[in-house]
């Protein structure tokens, strides 16, 4: 965040104020709509030559492609939206932000002070409502206060473990007269994020690392946010010891270095479930132990004590006991664990634990049926990986296509895989491909996308084609709300109430995209899939939409079914993996 001074002489309005602090934090890009109690930000916002405004067409599309930007630019993103129904339109992006320690500042107009707590005509108490979601937020009622706000709002978001801050501004704010002071320093007492790990503990670490026969760097999104993909790749190297990462970690590390065993948890990898099942030391780096990755909690890696490293000391034992926590960065955290082991030498054995989890992940591969007739979306995904590259960004929905998307498609860096991990939001996928997109512009942004997701917010294909921000859109359309038609199959005796979408006959995925400006494409075989994928990838001056007609019986596995141990995981249905324990 840059500092400036005060403007010399004058009054400005509290707008106005506004408007030159988004700039003095070095905003360049926001998402939002207008409206009543936030219309008079948006005149002087007119005339900034800083800071380009993209009208979205619904405020959680705002919210989402604020997501998007600083998931892939990992700067703060920024959304507006106006009082009411504007500011709770966000709800849904800012617990999504929050879940995923995604750094996020929106700013919601308010009724003008005197109504606040009247029910005035679009009042709603968007502080009150968002308090559990946000990281932190404000309610501006004095325009000299505007300022502070901001300067603060942008720290909170970006320091510590990063998350979203709302600031709510009362329009009689907006509109009255002010003196703009940026502040030089920031008071924020009770606010002392710690990022530096205690050498103590650092120590202790090291000394669990050496005594360990069969350890596993368990790593989470947290590794990403802190930059610490280049420390991970050398802790890793220089040990050699096995890597997993999970969901929201998916090119922290290179899934081409065969020490990756890919992603843990429900539809992770065998190697990988096995590998923090079968281990005695979990080394947990920005992670944390979410349901979805341990099962069963209580028969979760059972002979492993824990190392668990997180900025957010909330976070060290809220489920799995740490036998040893450490609260920093987790660049730092990393960096000085190398540094002891490299002074101390690793000398530890692992040849047998790595050559077990290697026979492991040889003899349990991911894979898939392709189906007689038909195409098999874990197919498309693959092909969408192999063509488009390792530079690609790729966003996604949720459900079935973000599993096969996280499992099919190799990730080499950082910030190339943007999913809803935490809250698992129906309808990210396209705004936050958009912000992706307006955030890194020369890069090629794929949203992987499913049927049902889609037509959650596919009105940001408007935004995308008005504002010339060439996204690409992969619909794998099954038809079907696919992984709630999954579960029905499994475990409701195939009674698939609810999750026909008719997708193949309504909406024509190709006419809609026609209709918004984009180019629509359609592909129904397996021999159509290549030039398919290459022609999108050959259009690059507006959006692009490609309907992917899919066998709409295709499964996510590996699968551990909810609420059930790890041990009990499936590779395909009713087929479990068989362990020799003598191996490990």
């Amino acid at each position: 965040m840059t500092e400036q001074g005060g403007q010399g002489g004058g009054t400005v309005s509290g707008a106005q104020s506004l408007v030159t602090s988004l700039e003095a934090a070095g905003v360049t890009d926001i998402f939002g709509i207008p409206g009543g109690a936030i219309l008079p930000a948006y005149d002087p916002l007119m005339d900034s030559t800083r800071i380009r405004h993209i009208l979205v067409r619904h405020e959680q599309g705002a919210g989402h492609a604020a997501q998007g930007y600083a998931a892939a630019t990992g700067r703060v993103g920024v959304c507006m939206a106006t009082s009411g129904p504007g500011a709770t339109n966000l709800v849904t992006p800012l617990a999504d932000a929050h879940m995923d320690s995604v750094p996020l500042v929106a700013i919601t107009g308010q009724v003008g002070a005197s109504m606040i707590g009247t029910d005035a005509f679009q009042e709603a108490d968007i502080r009150g409502i968002t308090m559990p979601i946000t990281k932190h937020n404000f309610l501006v009622t004095d325009p000299a206060d505007i300022p502070g706000r901001i300067a603060e709002a942008f720290h909170i978001a970006s320091t510590g473990r990063p998350g979203p801050v709302l600031v709510d501004i009362a329009k009689s704010a907006l509109q009255a007269q002010t003196t703009f002071a940026w502040p030089s320093e920031l008071h924020l007492p009770g606010y002392r994020p710690v990022t530096t790990p205690h050498a103590k503990q650092i120590r202790e670490a090291v000394r669990l690392i050496k005594d360990a026969r069969r350890p596993v760097l368990y790593v989470g999104g947290g590794v990403i946010r802190a930059g610490a993909s280049s420390e991970l790749a050398r802790l890793a190297a220089l040990t050699g010891i096995p890597v997993v990462t999970t969901l929201m970690a998916r090119g922290a590390f290179p899934d081409s270095n065969p020490q990756n065993l890919g992603m843990p948890g429900m539809h992770g990898t065998v190697a990988a479930v096995a590998a923090l099942q079968k281990s005695d030391l979990i080394i947990s780096l920005g992670a944390r132990f979410d349901d979805r990755v341990t099962g069963n909690l209580d028969s979760f890696a059972p002979h492993a004590l824990v190392i668990h490293a997180d900025i957010d000391p909330a976070e060290i034992g809220k489920n799995r006991h740490a036998d040893v926590p450490i609260v920093g960065d987790c660049k730092e955290v990393i960096a000085q664990l190398v540094a002891v082991l490299t002074a101390e030498g690793p000398d530890a054995d692992y040849e047998a634990w790595v050559a077990f989890l290697s026979g492991v992940k040889q003899q349990y591969p991911l894979g898939y049926d392709t189906p007689a007739t038909g195409l098999a979306p874990q197919y498309v995904i693959e092909r969408l990986g192999e063509i488009s590259g390792s530079d690609t960004i790729f966003t996604s929905g949720v459900g079935q296509h973000q599993m096969w998307a996280a499992q099919f498609i190799g990730y080499e860096k950082p910030n190339t895989w943007l999913n809803s991990g935490g809250l698992g939001t129906m309808g990210y996928s396209v705004p936050a491909a958009m912000g992706a997109k307006v955030g890194i512009p020369d890069s090629t942004v794929w949203a992987v996308d499913g049927d049902g997701c889609f037509q959650m917010t596919n009105q940001e294909l408007a935004t995308c084609a008005i504002n010339d921000i060439p996204i690409k859109v992969a619909i794998i359309n099954n038809e079907s709300l696919g992984m709630v038609r999954q579960w029905q199959t499994l475990f409701y005796n195939e009674r698939y109430s609810n999750t026909d979408l008719h997708s193949k006959r309504i909406p024509d995925f190709v006419k809609l995209a026609d209709a918004y400006g984009c180019v629509g494409l359609a592909c129904e075989s397996p021999e159509e899939v290549d030039a398919t994928i290459e022609k999108a990838m050959s259009i690059n001056d507006q959006p692009v939409v490609v309907d992917f007609r899919v066998h709409r019986d295709a499964m996510v596995w590996p699968m551990v079914a909810a609420g059930t141990s790890n041990d009990e995981i499936k590779y395909a249905r009713d087929l479990a993996p068989q362990f020799d324990e003598d191996d490990v």
